[in-house]
């Protein structure tokens, strides 16, 4: 039963995620594609990470990670950052650019807590708020170094 809820709800926000993309994702000079879209994502996720971290992240190489964050500099969704540490080194910071984009497609997922607040009783939220953060912090160590 567990097994089933969780795939039931996680698969309905990516379905509602995919097709906020697609909505969004435009075949026009300039726009992003899913790949471009997805690729966001993980840097996101990842904080502000080095070329390195998102290609070895993503298992793909080096010249690959740098051609896809190329375009989206040209794009105007990421910049670069020197580090602060290694001059030689920078980072890759999401632009106001990407935080427009990605409000359209976070909405949902206010919209749906939104919802669980008005459902159950404070208590519960509070105990599935705990859950969450414990299964975040211990129970997905494969994600651990995210970045979040």
């Amino acid at each position: 039963m567990l097994e089933k809820s969780f795939t039931e709800v996680y698969d309905k926000f990516k379905l509602h995620f995919y097709r906020k993309v697609f909505e969004l994702v435009r075949e026009r000079d300039g726009s992003l594609s899913a790949m471009e879209a997805f690729s966001l994502e993980v840097i996101n996720m990842l904080g502000q990470p080095t070329v390195g971290r998102f290609a070895e992240f993503l298992n793909i190489s080096q010249s690959n990670a740098t051609y896809k964050v190329n375009n989206l500099i040209k794009k105007g969704y990421l910049e670069r950052q020197n580090s602060r540490t290694d001059r030689r080194e920078y980072h890759l910071v999401l632009s106001e650019k990407f935080f427009n984009y990605m409000s359209l497609l976070s909405s949902y997922e206010l919209t749906v807590m939104q919802r669980i607040r008005e459902r159950f009783p404070r208590e519960d939220v509070e105990k599935f708020s705990a859950m969450l953060e414990v299964i975040s912090a211990e129970l997905m160590p494969e994600c651990e170094n995210s970045g979040r």
